[in-house]
C-alpha cells in the first residue's frame, strides 16, 4: 500500500473528522468513527483501514465493544494507548445509557421495557437477572441487579428478588434477563423460575407484572425480546 492512502493526502472534505464536523456523525461509517478515536494508522495502512480491521477481527461493533484492552492492543495499528481510548469510549456510551436509567419512565408494556433496557444488556456475555421495581402507576422506582451467572445459567431466589422490592415499597416488579446466545425463546428453567416468583409475589402482595428475555433481532425474528406474559406463561 502506498503513501496515497494517507488521510492527510486526501481532500479535506473527505477526511472523517472534517466530515463529522460538517455533516454530523451519522454521515460516517463505523470504521470512520473508529478512525477518529484511533487518530493515526501505521506504515502503509491508513487509520480508516485499521478501523475496518478491528470490525473484521471482532465481527461486529457489538463484539468490539466487549473487547478488553489486552485483546484490542494485539491488532496492528492499535497498541495499548489506542486500545484504552476505545475501551473508554465504549464505557462512556454505557454510562450515558445508565444516566438515562435514572429517569422515571412509565413501563406499562413489553416493548417499552425492552427499549428501556436494551442498551444496558446488549454487551453482556453472561446471563444477568434484573428486576424493575414499579409503583402503583407502573412508574419506575429503580432497577435492581439480582444475579449474574455463567453463560446461559443464572441462580435466582425469591428472597433476593423481593428484598429490594419490599425495601422500596414497590407494588409490582418486572423481571428481566438476557440470553447471550441472542435467542430470547424462554427455556423450561425460565418458565419454572417465573412461576415460582409469581407465587412468591402473591404471598407478599407484590405483583410480578411480566418477565422479559432480551436477545437480538434477526432477519427471521423481528423482535429482540420475548414476554412470558404475552406468551401465556402467567396462567398458574
Amino acid at each position: 500500500m502506498g503513501e496515497h492512502l494517507r488521510l492527510k493526502d486526501q481532500p479535506i472534505n473527505e477526511r472523517p473528522r472534517e466530515r463529522l464536523v460538517a455533516r454530523g456523525p451519522d454521515a460516517l461509517t463505523q470504521a470512520e468513527l473508529l478512525a477518529i478515536l484511533l487518530r493515526t494508522g501505521l506504515c502503509g495502512v491508513n487509520v480508516v483501514e485499521v478501523g475496518q480491521s478491528l470490525l473484521q477481527k471482532f465481527g461486529s461493533l457489538h463484539a468490539l465493544a466487549r473487547a478488553a484492552v489486552d485483546e484490542l492492543k494485539q491488532i496492528p495499528g492499535v497498541g495499548p494507548d489506542k486500545a484504552a481510548t476505545l475501551v473508554a469510549a465504549f464505557a462512556l456510551a454505557k454510562r450515558l445509557e445508565q444516566e438515562r436509567l435514572e429517569e422515571s419512565p412509565v413501563l406499562d408494556n413489553p416493548a417499552t421495557v425492552a427499549t428501556y433496557l436494551r442498551e444496558r444488556n446488549r454487551l453482556k456475555n453472561v446471563e444477568s437477572f434484573q428486576a424493575l421495581l414499579l409503583n402503583t402507576r407502573k412508574r419506575l422506582i429503580r432497577l435492581e441487579d439480582i444475579s449474574a451467572g455463567t453463560l446461559d445459567t443464572i441462580l435466582v431466589h425469591p428472597r433476593e428478588v423481593f428484598r429490594a422490592a419490599i425495601a422500596s415499597n414497590a407494588s409490582g416488579i418486572i423481571l428481566i434477563h438476557n440470553h447471550p446466545s441472542g435467542d430470547p425463546t424462554p427455556s423450561e428453567a425460565d418458565i419454572r423460575v417465573t412461576r415460582d416468583l409469581i407465587r412468591a409475589g402473591q404471598v407478599l402482595k407484590i405483583e410480578v407484572l411480566d418477565h422479559l428475555i432480551l436477545g437480538r433481532a434477526t432477519a427471521e425474528r423481528a423482535k429482540d425480546y420475548a414476554s412470558l406474559r404475552e406468551l401465556g406463561y402467567f396462567s398458574l
